[in-house]
């Protein structure tokens, strides 16, 4: 423990004031407790240690939760260590109650977990910084688990995560099943957001189960990685620490960099947790946009990169879904001005598609409610739902392909705060264009308006025909008996 409180200071050495608080207040009673109880220093030695990380920004919501889900697991980590960032709210005081030694039995042996909060003030690294200040404390362990400030876990999720990363020497990571808890979401807006999200992660979910349970990211909300992994990856890519500030999506990069150096990523079969949801259409913006412009970041800097296929796939597909929503609207309110709309039932096949590959999406999760049903049954919530992550790609890539970089961390916390209105910025691009299209063909020739209406509609069938032959695939697709 002594050389664990070195680096500390070493730390708050290099880096000045903002590193202040160190431990502050558990550093006495840890090692006094320690250094006496030779049972549970044995205990330490003879199974692997797991230092987990927790970095967090404003979390006085549900830290004080999150500890309580980690100290309650069947296998606990060796220590833990909850690193405070630019938060401006009381996530230090919430957490501090649990700063010192727990003990706890596990698999028959006497734990014991020493819980530190560090308070590292302004840090410009934001959540890369923390979590490279918590892997300092804990880059002697055999493992290190990364928890983010507002996800909770299920009992016995990091006993699952450890067996299966210790069961195979080319796993770099595992990750638990994420979903949304939807416990105590009232109003209906939130409810219908926090179900796409639900659906959304789930089809995630699916998909990694599909694929023998690999994964192209892994998702830093609990997930645990070997250190020697980490070590790896760093000494690979010539890093001082694992996660760099390069990318706005570290998880993504660092996936990327595990898979380069020849590591396996994979999802739990069934270890859990249960992450926070965005309430609000700013919020969902905010964190959506910074994940897809991080991921078009990535992409563009790495070009084809064979661990980046699926997500040249996925968005892709996603563009594909922008098309066909884009292309029918206008090509729809083109063919009513003219009296040229003709309607014919095998439009509704698609629909149907939707509604059947959503609904087996529904049922697959373990946690499911009448909520997640009806919004796969009722076909209109799904839809409204794509279209708000359509808004998210879109401006995704147009935030990567204009240079306007920004600092989509702020512009996320600004969002959970209820600030800026840059959400709506697509709707009203969308609508415009559409209208200064079906505008603009009016002043057209009547035939040539026809070949445009024509053409368009080949188009836009082809096209869908393709994607509800995926979405039949997909759902005729079997899931291994996995439920998410």
């Amino acid at each position: 423990m002594e050389s664990k409180q070195q680096d500390g200071r070493d730390l708050e050495r290099d880096y000045g004031d903002g590193f202040a608080g160190w431990g502050e207040g558990v550093d006495d009673v840890a090692n006094d407790d320690l250094s006496h109880d030779d049972m549970a220093y044995e205990a330490r030695r003879d199974h692997p240690l797991i230092g987990c990380v927790i970095p967090a920004y404003n979390e006085e919501d549900s830290i004080a939760s999150v500890l309580e889900a980690l100290l309650a697991q069947t296998v606990i980590p060796d220590e833990i260590h909850v690193v405070v960032n630019n938060s401006t709210d009381r996530t230090v005081q919430e957490a501090k109650p649990f700063a010192g030694l727990h003990r706890k039995e596990c698999r028959g042996m006497p734990i014991t977990c020493a819980v530190y909060v560090h308070d590292i003030g302004e840090n410009p690294d934001k959540k890369v910084g923390a979590l490279n200040y918590g892997f300092a404390m804990v880059e002697a362990f055999d493992y290190f688990l990364g928890v983010d400030g507002d996800t909770v876990a299920h009992e016995d999720c990091v006993e699952l995560l450890l067996d299966e990363i210790r069961s195979n020497q080319h796993i770099g990571g595992v990750s638990a099943i994420y979903t949304v808890d939807d416990r105590g979401v009232r109003g209906p807006i939130r409810r219908w957001l926090v179900a796409g999200q639900r659906q959304q992660f789930a089809a995630f979910n699916i998909k990694a189960m599909q694929q023998s349970r690999e994964v192209p990211v892994l998702g830093g909300q609990f997930s645990i990685f070997s250190i020697d992994a980490l070590k790896a990856v760093m000494e690979a890519n010539k890093q001082m620490t694992p996660w760099i500030t390069q990318s706005e999506v570290e998880d993504s990069l660092l996936s990327l960099q595990l898979k380069s150096a020849g590591y396996n990523l994979k999802i739990s079969a069934s270890a859990r947790a249960d992450v926070g949801g965005m309430l609000t259409m700013r919020a969902l913006d905010g964190q959506q946009v910074k994940w897809n412009a991080g991921a078009v970041e990535l992409m563009r800097s790495y070009k084809f990169h064979p661990c980046l296929r699926q997500r040249w796939l996925e968005h892709i597909s996603m563009f594909f879904n922008a098309y066909n929503r884009f292309a029918f609207v206008f090509l729809l309110a083109a063919s009513l001005r003219i009296g040229a709309f003709v309607f014919f039932p095998i439009w509704l096949v698609p629909v149907a598609a939707s509604i059947l590959l959503n609904t087996k999406i529904a049922l697959k999760m373990r946690a499911r409610d009448h909520r997640d049903v009806l919004f796969a049954l009722l076909f209109l919530p799904a839809e409204m739902y794509l279209w708000i992550r359509i808004a998210h790609f879109l401006r995704g890539w147009w935030k990567s392909l204009v240079g306007r970089r920004g600092d989509n961390w702020a512009a996320q916390a600004r969002a959970e705060k209820g600030k800026g209105r840059a959400y709506v910025i697509p709707w009203i691009v969308w609508w415009l264009i559409i209208v200064l299209l079906v505008v603009g063909m009016a002043y057209l020739p009547l035939i040539i308006q026809t070949r445009i209406l024509f053409w368009g509609w080949l188009v836009l069938a082809v096209i869908t025909a393709a994607q509800t032959l995926a979405m039949a695939f997909q759902f005729l697709r079997p899931t291994r008996g996995y439920l998410v």
